[in-house]
């Protein structure tokens, strides 16, 4: 009797070399993980894929599209699992290619990984193309580009049976590059930038600066709904909440109406690599796309770079809105950025921003307020929110601050 099962490919974690275990490891770590809500029996490497067995039956086909969206996954099959036994696997392909929803023409393709199998590929794809076209009278084997193919798969004393097989995100498994510290609002960029860096294989903890209280809270709930949309493919360990409201109204007394919004980027910046350095992650993210804004042209990025010594990772810097926007629909965080939320980035903003800062002109509005003491009061007011993850740990230091680094009440 065939059983559903889910073979995993993947592609750039089978390029590593001798690091490839490793990598594999994490990928079955992040796909047991993804899939907690299904009754896994196994998640194991087998013959260049990842098989994934379920206990119950149906839930192959409930985590299929799930198994999709882990960042590592090149492509996932919907597969039969059956016995070396020719009559077994040959109904199996005949059921596997009656799941395709309409086709005029197919082949197969099959592969035998273990020589002690007496039938070779060439016999395997005769055996099985006899089935079919017994049982498909009407449809035609064609060899190049059919409209569906039968795949069969013998190996470890299994034969595995496919035909359904859609394309996974691909990229590198979520932990299997380190830390990173993303500045994420409740708009279109910040969350795609977010998922990018996890799609290849960052641990991203989220940093967000909230109108907060000069304006109502909306956007921390959006944001917290934009880490649920992730889930369960990339998990989210910790969001970061800065409320950010009373040191806007700060500068916006203080300092040229033109140059606020630079000296808003410089006081996050500030926050966002002390709150790294806590975490001991490696690299700030930001969703800025070249020219798109007026703090986004290259003048004002360098006034803003200077804040901070670690790198900047803008992975949306040569993206135009539309592709940003394509690829948010993608990952589902398009609607809920569509929502209506005052915060930081809406809040003392000036008409007439300036498009090309003269670092002079920087500096001297930096010196009118007191940025050091703005900036360790932030930090001292800096709250999180946390959310299941297998993936995120806090770091050491972050473990240490409890007294002042505490989660909302």
């Amino acid at each position: 009797m065939a059983s559903r099962v889910c073979l995993v490919h993947y592609h750039e974690v089978g390029l590593k070399g001798k690091n490839r275990a490793h990598f594999e490891h994490i990928l079955i770590d992040t796909i047991k993980a993804a899939c907690a809500a299904f009754s896994v029996a196994t998640c194991a490497r087998i013959s260049g894929h990842i098989l994934v067995t379920f206990s119950e039956p149906g839930d192959a086909e409930r985590a299929f599209p799930v198994i999709c969206r882990v960042p590592g996954v090149a492509r996932v099959s919907l597969a039969f699992h059956t016995n070396r036994e020719p009559g077994e696997y040959c109904r199996a392909a005949i059921r596997a290619l009656g799941e395709v929803a309409s086709f005029e023409s197919f082949k197969v393709a099959a592969k035998r990984s273990n020589t002690d199998y007496p039938l070779g590929s060439l016999e395997l794809n005769a055996q099985v193309g006899e089935a079919l076209c017994e049982a498909f009278p009407d449809k035609r084997v064609q060899m190049h580009k059919p409209d569906a193919v039968v795949h069969v798969l013998v190996v470890q004393g299994s034969v595995y049976v496919y035909a359904r097989s859609e394309r996974g995100v691909g990229g590198l498994p979520v932990g299997s590059a380190g830390k990173v510290v993303t500045l994420l609002s409740s708009g279109i960029d910040s969350p795609v930038a977010t998922w990018l860096l996890a799609r290849r294989g960052a641990v991203c903890v989220p940093v967000h600066f909230s109108g907060r209280p000069q304006t109502a809270d909306t956007s921390e709930y959006l944001c917290q709904d934009i880490i649920r949309a992730y889930a369960p493919a990339i998990q989210i360990g910790r969001l970061y909440v800065v409320p950010f409201g009373d040191a806007q109204r700060q500068i916006a007394l203080a300092c040229p109406t033109s140059l606020r919004v630079i000296m808003y980027r410089r006081v996050m910046y500030a926050v966002a690599e002390r709150i790294a350095r806590l975490e001991d992650a490696k690299a700030i993210v930001t969703g800025e796309s070249l020219g798109q804004v007026a703090s986004q042209t290259l003048e004002n990025i360098a006034a803003v770079n200077e804040m901070v010594s670690l790198p900047v990772l803008r992975p949306l810097i040569g993206s135009d809105k539309q592709e940003i926007i394509e690829r948010a629909h993608e990952i589902g965080t398009y609607d809920i950025s569509c929502e209506t939320a005052p915060d930081c980035c809406t809040l003392f903003m000036p008409r007439a921003p300036e498009t090309h800062a003269r670092l002079e002109a920087v500096h001297e509005a930096w010196d009118a307020f007191d940025h050091d003491a703005m900036i360790e009061e932030l930090v001292a007011s800096v709250e999180y929110i946390d959310f299941p993850s297998s993936s995120y740990r806090p770091g050491k230091p972050v473990r240490e601050r409890h007294e002042v680094l505490a989660p909302r009440g």
